[in-house]
């Protein structure tokens, strides 16, 4: 947080704490919607509540939630009479408005359709049958289209006269039946005769995404072909709406700290409850319980390796670097799985080259903490066997962490389930597991050096 920022936030919850509501509301007269926006990541949502309350018009509530969380911003209009909310959403985009409307309870959302009971509940209706996380849920269907036979001096005013649609970054050409047939840029719409017409210079080869389309891959379109917005179409190639570069950094944004949160067995519905230690304790238990269950596992196999254990104790004081760097190596390779697969960048065509890759690195980085160790034991103890033994079990321990950190995540994005969540809490627990089975397997094995 810069200073600015942090003056705002320390001028707020002052004003709040000693009830200076009047001299608050002249604060966020003040304040730019984005920095106002930033404040509520800060506060409990109690104070949520009064500052939201305290912005002065619709239109820059409207600019508010469109900042925050979506579901964020549906509790924050649940507190406002309807006629208030209905205010507020018909100055928010459609597509923004749909979002905030599809998490709110039902009954309210159909209430609040009802009373909008206009053009804007119609295209918000349109929008809440796609799936939130679809192109056609994040897109915005105020565009700017024209006809293949219009000519460029039609167009050039047609622009001058556009109201309320979404930035025009591109020109769209449909025919007679609504159908994308071309694209061109504004700078080609400057640089030729008034005259032409659009069919005859537009580009026909359009990089478009179906209605149906998960947000992640509408994201990986746009960053591929380097474009500033990619028209929606539905499955007869209509133009139903288009997507912006903003939305798609939203989009980004949104899908990078969805994996975060998985991979430390968290989840971002944290955000909602505030400060409520229950409520987000119980978000937390279940990836923790199977860390527990590890645990108990990796105590259980120790257990039944104890006569090995007792007849060379020293044993003992290499378990925590064996299971530790197991599962330090093994979260590295699930998390470059897991961001492959998100960005695009790893699929089922080049897991054998990954897995592969992933088994070099596990030994080279195992060959060398495991002759490092090794050498630590034997001068800790006196005995080159022991050396042997944990430097023998840490190379196959890091090997096989890494190449459990390639399969798991793998494995769960085969079977649909998201790949984050077979990342840190799943891979460390069995490599802890794998580990300790490696470990003791090998000092038995070697049980008559090492006595």
């Amino acid at each position: 947080m810069d200073q600015k920022q942090q003056l705002l936030l320390d001028a707020t919850k002052r004003l709040i704490r000693r009830g200076a509501f009047p001299n608050l509301a002249k604060l966020l007269a003040k304040s730019h919607p984005a920095d106002i926006a930033h404040l509520f990541r800060y506060l409990e949502l109690k104070e949520q509540r009064i500052l939201f309350n305290l912005i002065e018009n619709a239109e820059k509530s409207a600019n508010v939630l469109a900042e925050l969380d979506h579901a964020i911003g549906a509790q924050l209009l649940e507190q406002l009479d309807k006629e208030t909310i209905t205010e507020v959403l018909q100055e928010m985009s459609s597509d923004d408005a749909a979002d905030i409307i599809g998490n709110m309870p039902e009954d309210l959302a159909d209430e609040i359709l009802n009373i909008m009971h206009d053009e804007d509940s119609d295209e918000i209706e349109h929008l809440l049958q796609y799936e939130e996380d679809t192109a056609g849920g994040i897109m915005s269907t105020e565009t700017f289209s024209l006809a293949e036979d219009c000519t460029v001096k039609s167009a050039i005013e047609a622009i001058q006269q556009a109201g309320d649609v979404e930035m025009v970054f591109y020109i769209y050409v449909v025919n007679e039946a609504g159908q994308l047939v071309g694209v061109l840029s504004l700078r080609q719409l400057l640089t030729v005769q008034p005259s032409k017409v659009l069919s005859d210079i537009m580009i026909t080869d359009v990089f478009s995404v179906r209605t149906d389309m998960d947000q992640e891959e509408v994201a990986r379109v746009v960053e591929k072909y380097n474009i500033l917005a990619v028209p929606v179409v539905d499955e007869m190639n209509s133009l139903k709406g288009i997507i912006t570069v903003d939305d798609i950094i939203d989009v980004l944004r949104q899908e990078a700290t969805e994996d975060i949160y998985k991979m430390a067995g968290a989840s971002e519905e944290e955000l909602l409850y505030g400060y409520k230690a229950f409520k987000i304790a119980s978000l937390r238990l279940p990836w923790l319980l199977v860390n527990l269950f590890g645990g108990v596992m990796t105590g259980y196999l120790m257990w039944r390796f104890k006569v090995t254990l007792k007849e060379v104790i020293a044993l003992i004081s290499f378990v925590p670097v064996i299971t530790g760097m197991g599962g330090n190596v093994g979260g590295q390779s699930a998390t470059i799985m897991v961001r492959g697969f998100a960005t695009g960048r790893i699929d089922f065509t080049m897991l054998r080259q990954v897995f592969l890759k992933e088994v070099r690195v596990g030994l080279i980085m195992g060959s060398v903490c495991g002759v490092t160790v090794g050498l630590v034991a034997w001068a800790w103890h006196g005995n080159p066997y022991l050396g042997l033994v944990v430097g023998l079990a840490m190379v196959v321990a890091m090997v096989v962490a890494s190449s459990m950190g390639v399969i798991a995540p793998a494995a769960f994005k085969k079977l649909g389930i998201d790949p984050a969540i077979a990342s840190m809490p799943f891979v460390q627990t069995a490599n802890d597991i794998t580990g300790i089975l490696i470990y003791f397997a090998t000092a038995t094995a070697f049980i008559s050096f090492l006595r």
